[in-house]
């Protein structure tokens, strides 16, 4: 299984402001915060990485929070939806919870033999928390207010919206391993057996849709797993020989990366799970210390002055 795409490697979105974002990722859904880093493209920017204990992959949820930026579309050409996996009869703990802590949020519904608690982050990104039909083993990051038997074990799904399904299925199946498991409706379920957890895309066909536009509330792209960055750049060379442009490896430090836009616009990632999240801290003590790139350490005091404070 070692060189197929292992599922969901990890997911990243925009944010407006930072506190609020790490007070309700850290507090209202008791993530942990598993890196605290800059965004390497704008180091004025933080990046934030949460997900479980040691920050596996199939778990991470990370954040460019700018702040002030303007709310995005959820429209086409995006990824619309973030599936996290609950443990069996949560959701119960889980609506109350929202209710005191006042997330927005909808009742409980079903999809595909599976029911889910749909809820907005403070920019208007969509999550839904998913009970899943197949048990979920996964340990998951539990704290005082949420323990282990209602604690986000991980990623469920991803849902992808756009004008066609068949494009988008296309580079699922033929070069990622994906299979078509159930339609409803306009919507498709493609899962990968190469993992069993965090293995889900569904699609969402909207043929008449506005097109997505990118900025807070909304996912920038989704990075899918490899093993190492050797079997990483297999798939590389699957990508350029289906015709589409594909970047260089990128070292993102805790991962390597590759990123190309698939048919109808989506930016897909791939990424690899070596060297991980414990390369410059140890576990204990993931996610305390503003973590830069060596290219930006010596920028750290100017760095550090124009980021803003965070109270963790």
């Amino acid at each position: 299984m070692n060189n197929k795409i292992l599922g969901l490697h990890h997911i990243t979105a925009i944010a407006g402001d930072a506190q609020r974002n790490y007070d309700f990722y850290t507090k209202s859904l008791a993530l942990r915060l598993v890196k605290k880093t800059v965004n390497f493209d704008d180091p004025g920017t933080y990046h934030f990485y949460y997900g479980d204990e040691v920050g596996t992959p199939g778990s991470i949820l990370t954040f460019f929070p700018w702040e002030g930026i303007q709310k995005g579309r959820i429209g086409t050409g995006m990824a619309t939806e973030i599936g996290y996996s609950v443990p069996k009869e949560s959701l119960d703990f889980w609506n109350e919870r929202f209710n005191k802590l006042k997330v927005k949020h909808d009742s409980v519904n079903e999809r595909f033999g599976e029911q889910y608690l749909p809820l907005e982050d403070p920019d208007g990104l969509l999550l839904n928390l998913i009970v899943p039909a197949s048990e979920d083993n996964r340990k998951p990051w539990s704290t005082n207010e949420v323990k282990e038997d209602a604690a986000i074990k991980g990623f469920h799904s991803v849902v992808l919206t756009v004008k066609k399904v068949e494009p988008t299925a296309k580079i699922l199946e033929d070069i990622f391993g994906y299979k078509l498991f159930k339609q409803e409706g306009t919507r498709y379920r493609f899962i990968t057996d190469a993992v069993e957890s965090a293995n889900i895309v569904d699609i969402t066909e909207v043929s008449d849709g506005n097109r997505g536009f990118n900025a807070g509330g909304t996912n920038h792209h989704v990075a899918f797993r490899a093993k190492d960055d050797n079997i990483m750049m297999e798939f590389r060379e699957k990508v350029q020989n289906a015709g589409l442009n594909i970047t260089e490896k990128i070292d993102r430090n805790y991962f390597y990366s590759l990123y190309f836009r698939e048919p109808e616009g989506i930016l897909f990632e791939i990424a690899s799970d070596n060297p991980g999240f414990a390369v410059d801290e140890s576990k204990e003590h993931l996610g305390e210390a503003l973590k830069l790139p060596s290219q930006y350490e010596g920028y750290r005091k100017k760095i550090e002055e124009a980021l803003p404070k965070l109270h963790q």
